[in-house]
């Protein structure tokens, strides 16, 4: 399976494979020869240090390979219309925030790959992107003040940023989409959120007072 350390890997020997080369020219003294070898593990490292930083982007997302858990939440009314949202994720400790509204959403974003790239070793990936309270009345919405945090933790190069320049036949992104699933919030109400390739993010209650609060909605 190929993988983006393997890639970056790949270049950085074949990088080292032409500078070891361009030194053996050079004891020969074949000045243009060691000038070509040297040019060529250049590109090879500029080459490596891109794949490196694509990688390390990449990396921040997480593998879709099925139908997985992405995160629970559990939340604690503290006034009217506030809560405090407690969010664990599989790939993170444990994060709470405070959301103003009758309800929350949960945003996420996937990136599924061409089937030439996905013969070689890439699954969908996915990053949680934001959690925000949502108001039930349009009025409410517009006039109070809304909450909403960002979950993503982007490093390095942005991969659906650069596949961008890419031409359509050297693009390795299929599809790129963003998802969200909302229900409403109550005290002591507990949620699990799962994600799949097909139906994007599902939200389920986990006890009594997450089944009350979807049946009052």
């Amino acid at each position: 399976m190929i993988t983006p350390g393997l890639v970056v890997a790949v270049f950085l020997i074949t990088a080292l494979l032409f500078i070891l080369l361009a030194l053996s020219q050079l004891r020969r003294r074949r000045l243009f020869a060691a000038t070509r070898a040297a040019a060529g593990g250049g590109l090879c490292l500029a080459l490596a240090a891109l794949a490196f930083s694509l990688a390390l982007n990449l990396y921040t997302y997480n593998r879709l390979t099925r139908e997985q858990p992405v995160a629970q939440l559990r939340f604690e009314q503290i006034g009217a219309s506030r809560y405090r949202v407690y969010l664990r994720s599989p790939h993170a400790a444990e994060r709470h925030y405070v959301l103003a509204g009758d309800g929350w959403q949960l945003g996420a974003r996937v990136i599924k790959w061409q089937p030439w790239a996905a013969l070689i070793g890439f699954n969908a990936v996915y990053q949680l992107d934001r959690i925000s309270g949502r108001y039930s009345r349009i009025d409410a919405a517009r006039n109070l003040p809304d909450s909403v945090y960002d979950l993503s933790s982007t490093r390095g190069l942005d991969v659906l940023h650069a596949a961008r320049y890419l031409p359509s036949w050297l693009n390795p992104i299929d599809a790129r989409f963003g998802n969200a699933a909302y229900l409403p919030m109550a005290d002591g109400a507990r949620f699990s959120v799962a994600l799949s390739q097909t139906a994007g993010l599902i939200a389920r209650p986990e006890n009594a007072a997450a089944q009350t609060a979807i049946a009052q909605w």
